[in-house]
């Protein structure tokens, strides 16, 4: 059976590498418009309401546009942007946190956004186990590469070689915490610092647990199998080896990737651990777990056409 795909904002970077990912494969097929039609009301209009599945690679307010646009109960939805990601009626697409079978039988699904992705694999699974408490003021430091800021951040990166490293949310108030608040079912929002530095994509995403002031903190192997035994049966998430040079790099020659690597480093007495997520923003992070949910919510292998 073959279904068809509408990528509404297909012109974008992660609109772009669903598309390549899409490339080639018998299952799916592409409905797309030309440059002249893209932006017509009517014309995308009838392709949201033609398409097996939407993928909206579009600005929060125009992702709300075109769900209201789809008037018939036959089309199922991928959201990338942030507009749905804690909205009632939405399945949040991270499957190894909220359940395959929940993205499967979904008609709307909310893609995870980068960031969150990596603090959600982490924290997530321990809070749910009992091991981390849910009402600890937990902290996210975080760098990506440029490519996740869209087209106005590649052109500024890219045009503008002094730049080493740009921090960015100083107000606390980037758009991902309310998901990663909701998701790891924490009673107090994380305070987040992000950053990007001059690599076109890759992220780590890290969160510092200090285990001897936290109240009811497991220990260091507690949290590491208990990890592990979660994302024990996933083809994407892992838990990685500990680097034997003691150090963990993002290199700007970094290729794609739509795997998730799991990290955690303990000191000597076990009073401290430090939890590192590694991605790509474009993959697991963004264009990745878009084709992971398209694949569930169409019933085929949910690794197929992903870069691992």
């Amino acid at each position: 059976m073959t279904h068809t795909v509408f990528i509404d904002g297909a012109a974008g970077t992660t609109g772009l590498e669903i598309a390549e990912r899409l490339a080639g494969r018998a299952e799916f097929t592409l409905l797309t418009l030309d440059d002249a039609r893209r932006k017509d009301a009517a014309a995308r209009r009838e392709a949201l309401n033609a398409a097996d599945f939407v993928i909206l690679c579009l600005p929060d307010d125009a992702a709300r546009q075109a769900v209201a646009m789809i008037d018939n109960d036959r089309t199922r939805v991928i959201d990338a942007s942030t507009a749905h990601r804690v909205a009632p009626g939405w399945i949040y697409g991270f499957p190894e946190v909220s359940g395959h079978d929940a993205v499967a039988q979904a008609a709307r699904v909310s893609n995870p956004g980068c960031y969150s992705t990596g603090f959600i694999a982490l924290v997530a699974p321990l809070v749910r186990a009992g091991l981390l408490p849910a009402d600890w003021p937990y902290i996210c430091h975080a760098v990506s590469g440029y490519s996740g800021g869209g087209k106005a951040l590649i052109e500024r990166f890219e045009a503008d070689r002094d730049i080493a490293w740009r921090g960015y949310a100083l107000a606390l108030g980037h758009k991902h915490v309310p998901e990663m608040q909701a998701r790891c079912g924490l009673a107090v929002a994380p305070l987040f610092s992000p950053a990007v530095v001059p690599a076109h994509r890759g992220m780590m995403v890290e969160v510092p647990l200090p285990l001897a002031a936290m109240p009811g903190g497991a220990s260091p192997d507690a949290l590491r199998g208990a990890l592990a035994d979660h994302y024990a049966g996933s083809a994407v998430v892992a838990m990685g080896t500990a680097p034997e040079s003691g150090e963990m790099l993002l290199r700007a020659s970094d290729g794609g990737s739509d795997r998730l690597d799991l990290f955690l480093f303990a000191n000597a007495d076990a009073s401290q651990v430090r939890l590192i997520a590694r991605l790509d923003n474009l993959g697991k992070g963004a264009s990745g777990a878009c084709i992971q949910n398209l694949n569930i919510m169409a019933g085929l292998p949910e690794t197929a056409g992903l870069r691992l």
